[in-house]
């Protein structure tokens, strides 16, 4: 229980025993704590010393600094967590509305009756706590949003933002971007050299959204990086991860992952798929290819579940693009879905030459699409492009 604490504003003498004796029981049971002023110059002085007082009962007729000019005072202050009863002789109306037109709670006459006193008392407490309690919640939902967008920026840091991120090699291009439903979100991806000719990169969805979904993030970008560094093979790699997560994972934690590894010497492209959206390969003619599906489970979930990996051969030219259902499903004002015919239909109208303003344009045609609907869920697009041995040696030659 809260410990209210009270200040008595009053010149006379008597008042100061009459209050604890009236409301001991309060004082004994810690409830109440009270301090007495015989001014308002000296309750100030009191307020300064007991920052954390609660309620101030005050007379109005006082020498040296009256109520009315506490009241004065006090609203300077602006502390909104003090409520004040003014203590006024009974029929003084003009004293009363002068007071509560400077910020009075409520009033009490003279004589003062107790029981009326202890039942305004106890109205104004009450409002006291509603507003701590608002304070405190207020308090916790800036510290909590202080947090998430720390976690935002460090769910940042861990996607590549800053392209291109291999400008040392023309072989191949390679850009992303992910919008986040809430502050963090489930999706990732990464990419990364697994040798001289080889690029390693995945797109992943966790199911959920927010903290809970960005801590399983982290743990599973991780985990494919890790694995991935040691482990050619796609269908491998998703396979031995898989089995990782079971232990992380809870009844509702899943995540579906789509596992790529281009030669970029030759163009061959093997993948894996871990019940993730299939990519799109958007040739250099501006034809729209779709990936074989080789099955395979969301990750997470079944233990020592069978991967298969297939490939296909990229030209000079050509890019694979990998995105999260927060594309395909993005909602517009009428519940329609942006769909893969849609984003089939974007990318046929667009070059593959330049990733930057593909991926960026793309993103900016769900988001046309959907309006003022509210974003649902996280909008993730990687793509890579292979521009081959060929475009490499021009570029050197240039």
């Amino acid at each position: 229980m809260r410990q209210h604490k009270i200040l008595v504003v009053d010149d006379e003498p008597d008042l100061q025993m009459l209050m604890l004796q009236k409301f001991r029981s309060k004082v004994r049971s810690q409830e109440y704590e009270f301090f007495f002023a015989e001014d308002g110059r000296e309750a100030l002085n009191k307020l300064e010393e007991n920052p954390d007082l609660n309620l101030i009962l005050s007379d109005i007729n006082m020498p040296k600094m009256d109520g009315l000019t506490l009241l004065t005072e006090l609203q300077q202050l602006e502390r909104f967590d003090i409520k004040t009863v003014m203590v006024s002789a009974y029929g003084d109306m003009e004293n009363i509305r002068t007071a509560m037109n400077r910020g009075a709670y409520d009033f009490v006459t003279k004589p003062i009756d107790f029981t009326d006193l202890e039942k305004t008392i106890e109205k104004t407490l009450r409002e006291v706590n509603q507003y701590l309690k608002a304070k405190e919640m207020e308090e916790q939902l800036e510290s909590l949003n202080y947090d998430l967008d720390m976690a935002a920026r460090i769910q940042q840091k861990l996607l590549h933002q800053d392209f291109p991120v291999f400008p040392a090699d023309s072989r191949f291009n390679i850009f992303a971007n992910m919008i986040a439903a809430k502050h963090v979100g489930g999706d990732f991806y990464d990419f990364f050299k697994f040798d001289d000719d080889h690029l390693s990169f995945f797109i992943g969805d966790v199911a959920g959204k927010g903290m809970p979904a960005a801590i399983y993030m982290a743990v599973c970008r991780t985990m494919l990086k890790a694995i991935g560094s040691e482990v050619k093979d796609p269908a491998e790699c998703i396979t031995k991860v898989n089995n990782m997560l079971i232990p992380e994972s809870d009844i509702s934690t899943f995540v579906t992952v789509f596992y790529g590894l281009l030669n970029i010497k030759t163009g061959k492209l093997s993948y894996c798929n871990g019940g993730h959206n299939l990519p799109y390969i958007l040739r250099s003619d501006g034809t729209v290819d779709e990936l074989n599906n080789v099955g395979g489970l969301l990750l997470g979930k079944f233990e020592d579940a069978p991967y298969d990996q297939d490939s296909i051969d990229l030209h000079p030219g050509d890019s694979i693009v990998t995105f999260t259902d927060g594309v395909t499903e993005a909602e517009n004002e009428n519940q329609e879905y942006y769909d893969e015919e849609r984003l089939i239909r974007y990318l046929e109208n667009k070059s593959s030459k330049n990733l930057g303003s593909l991926v960026k344009g793309l993103f900016l045609e769900v988001m046309k699409f959907s309006g003022t609907a509210i974003q649902s869920d996280d909008i993730t697009v990687l793509s890579v492009q292979y521009q081959g041995t060929e475009a490499a040696e021009e570029e050197k030659e240039d």
